[in-house]
C-alpha cells in the first residue's frame, strides 16, 4: 500500500534508506541490464510503466513489460518513487527474465534525501540498481572534458553523490549515481558500456519508447 500521506512518506523512506547498499561493487559483467521509464498522460492521471530487459553483449531486447495504471501518490518533490514504485514492481514482476541490474531514469544517491528511486528500487527488489538522470536533483559540478568517458564528480556539500559523465563527445553529459550495490565507478563504466551511439543508455531509450507506445494506444 502506498503511504497516505507526504509524513508518512517520508518516515517510510527515512526507515528504508539504511538498507540501501552504496558501496558495491556489483556485476562489472552482468548478463542482462533492465532499463525502467514511466510516462504520463498529458492529464498527468494515467501512466505506463515499462521494464525493457537487454542482452547486456548486443543490446537487443530479450524480455519487456509495461503496466498502465494511475500515480500511486501525488506529485511531491523527493518523493517521486512513491509515485512510480508500485508500476514499476508490477512490471517487473511481469518479467520472465531476472535482469542482473536495474537502470532507472532518474536518480539514486544524488537526491536531497539520499534515496532516489534507484536506491528505491534496488533494496525492494534485491537487485543491484543504478540511476541515470538527464539533469541534476540535486549537487554542483564541473564541466566534465568534452570526449566521451570523462567525468566529474556531482557534489552535495561536501558529499559526492554522483558522477557527471559525458557518453558521447560535445553532447550534454548525464548525471549518474547508485542506487543499491553498486560502486560509481562500476555504474559509469555500465552506463558507457550501454551507451554505444546515443547520449543516454539504451536500457532507457527501448524502455521510453516502449511506454510511451503503450500509453498513446491505451489513450486511442
Amino acid at each position: 500500500m502506498p503511504p497516505g500521506s507526504v509524513a508518512e512518506a517520508l518516515r517510510v523512506q527515512e526507515e528504508v534508506r539504511p538498507l540501501a547498499d552504496l558501496a558495491g561493487p556489483g556485476p562489472t559483467a552482468p548478463a542482462t541490464v533492465a532499463g525502467l521509464d514511466v510516462a504520463y498522460a498529458e492529464s498527468g492521471d494515467r501512466l505506463a510503466a515499462a521494464v525493457t530487459v537487454l542482452d547486456a553483449r548486443t543490446l537487443a531486447v530479450v524480455d519487456s513489460a509495461v503496466t498502465v495504471g494511475r500515480p500511486a501518490f501525488d506529485y511531491v518533490p523527493g518523493l517521486f518513487a512513491f509515485r512510480e514504485l508500485p508500476a514499476l514492481l508490477d512490471a517487473l514482476d511481469r518479467l520472465t527474465v531476472r535482469p542482473d541490474l536495474l537502470v532507472c531514469d532518474g536518480h539514486g544517491l544524488a537526491h536531497p534525501r539520499r534515496f532516489g528511486l534507484a536506491c528505491h528500487l534496488g533494496v525492494v527488489t534485491g537487485l543491484p540498481a543504478i540511476g541515470v538522470g538527464k539533469t541534476p536533483l540535486v549537487g554542483e559540478w564541473d564541466e566534465p572534458g568534452p570526449r566521451r568517458g570523462e567525468s566529474s564528480p556531482l557534489r552535495d556539500g561536501d558529499e559526492v553523490v554522483g558522477r557527471v559523465l559525458r557518453t558521447r563527445d560535445g553532447v550534454k553529459p548525464v548525471f549518474v549515481s547508485v542506487g543499491h550495490r553498486m560502486s560509481l565507478a562500476n555504474a559509469a563504466d555500465r552506463v558507457l558500456a550501454l551507451t554505444p551511439r546515443y547520449r543516454l543508455p539504451e536500457t532507457t531509450r527501448t524502455a521510453d519508447r516502449l511506454c510511451r507506445d503503450v500509453l498513446a494506444a491505451a489513450s486511442d
